[in-house]
């Protein structure tokens, strides 16, 4: 679930059964840094209980656990958009059902290249060309 919060993108990835949320802060701030992300991701677990009849969590109120996935950073304040555009192309192009914490072995490193950072630019055009988006 990409999310933005005061102007910066990040990347949640929610088990809601489990109500574990993995996040990917690409300037690696805590989940405490955003204080409304609680109550989205608890509101997003009170509609998939709902959804499925579900009457209350089972490991009470307020008990999501959270997991800092420790993802490349990046370098500047204006990139954040297309970094979380890459974790969830790698994440889904890998189709694991588990996030490490560590990121993913295919695609650990400290912080994208321009050449990586550029690809997912080019793909996310490409992409918006065949919606035709742009015309």
């Amino acid at each position: 679930m990409p999310n933005h919060y005061s102007g910066h993108w990040l990347l949640l990835a929610i088990n809601p059964i489990r109500e574990i949320v993995y996040y990917l802060d690409s300037l690696g701030n805590d989940w405490t840094t955003y204080p409304d992300m609680n109550v989205l991701i608890d509101t997003v677990l009170q509609a998939f209980r709902a959804q499925r009849d579900i009457q209350t969590s089972r490991r009470g109120a307020n008990s999501i656990t959270w997991i800092k996935v420790a993802c490349p950073q990046q370098r500047n304040q204006i990139d954040c958009g297309y970094f979380m555009l890459r974790f969830m192309r790698d994440t889904l192009a890998l189709g694991r059902l588990k996030i490490p914490t560590d990121y993913f072995d295919e695609f650990k490193c400290a912080f994208y290249t321009k050449d990586q950072v550029d690809e997912i630019k080019e793909e996310w055009c490409q992409f918006m060309i065949k919606l035709n988006v742009c015309s």
